[in-house]
């Protein structure tokens, strides 16, 4: 069953390159990155230079400076490794769990019709929600330790799973759902062997916005006993009005979130080669 339902049909060679592989494709897009970021430098140091004002726009070099002090002397008593690692492992965490219960949520509500109208408006209404609107309460709650910083990451990862899973699973192809079915296919097995397979593609959407929306909080998530952690040290330069050591933590979030996607996005090529295919 599995093995005639869930395997989409391979395409031909000529359909599975990319316009892009060919050498000379990725050396203009290497080239075009390349230039598009000497540009930004040149502007940030011309903006640096026009200010004057380190406290309002720190020059490069003074961003460059701190990440070698931060990265051999350390900030707040940790090195800029260890703040970045506790953060990544945060991330982690609760982007696992929450990326785990929007998939279960999605499902269920791409399944059960009556359910979907229950959880429906709730999952829109957390993803309307700002981070720090619920991490308050969960303080109240949960103490200021990791137990409200995991909670906030898994909440804010959560309904972008659960949006993307719902509908892929309510759009599974009809005549695929059918014929599993005359071929004697349970409900459950139908899931497992046509509707989740067809809506990996959209999961796997979702799981990259989950992980961003995890990124865009830890900063919020660690404004409260952060450190170390490197919101918590972006949070704790910005009372003291370092601007570089901030810029460089944006820096490091921003790069490393970008390194996660990168893979994300290998993983989901090497699972999914038929996205984007007939």
């Amino acid at each position: 069953m599995t093995s005639l339902l869930s395997a989409p049909p391979s395409a031909p060679a000529a359909e599975r390159r990319s316009p892009l592989a060919p050498s000379g494709g990725r050396r203009r897009r290497f080239a075009l990155r390349l230039v598009a970021l000497l540009v930004l430098y040149g502007l940030w140091e011309l903006a640096a230079r026009t200010t004057r004002n380190p406290t309002f726009i720190p020059s490069p070099g003074a961003v460059w400076d701190q990440l070698i002090r931060t990265s051999t002397t350390g900030y707040s008593g940790h090195l800029l490794v260890e703040h970045l690692g506790i953060s990544l492992r945060r991330i982690l965490i609760g982007s696992v769990i929450g990326v785990a219960g929007g998939l279960v949520t999605g499902v269920l509500m791409g399944v059960i019709p009556w359910l979907r109208v229950v959880t429906e408006p709730v999952v829109t209404f957390v993803r309307a929600l700002p981070p720090l609107a619920y991490f308050s309460l969960f303080i109240i709650w949960f103490g200021i330790d990791e137990t409200p910083k995991l909670w906030l990451l898994s909440i804010a990862a959560l309904p972008p799973v659960a949006v993307a899973t719902a509908a892929a699973v309510q759009g599974a192809p009809t005549g695929l759902v059918e014929a599993a079915r005359a071929l004697g296919a349970g409900r459950w097995e139908v899931i497992r062997d046509v509707t989740l397979p067809n809506a990996l593609p959209e999961i796997f959407t979702g799981v990259r916005l989950a992980v961003g929306m995890a990124y865009s909080s830890v900063v919020a998530a660690e404004t409260i006993n952060g450190v170390p952690g490197i919101g918590g040290m972006v949070r704790d330069a910005q009372r003291y009005s370092q601007t570089d050591v901030v810029v460089l933590g944006l820096f490091a979030i921003g790069l490393s979130g970008l390194l996660i996607d990168a893979l994300l996005r290998t993983a989901e090529n090497r699972l999914i080669p038929w996205r984007g295919r007939a």
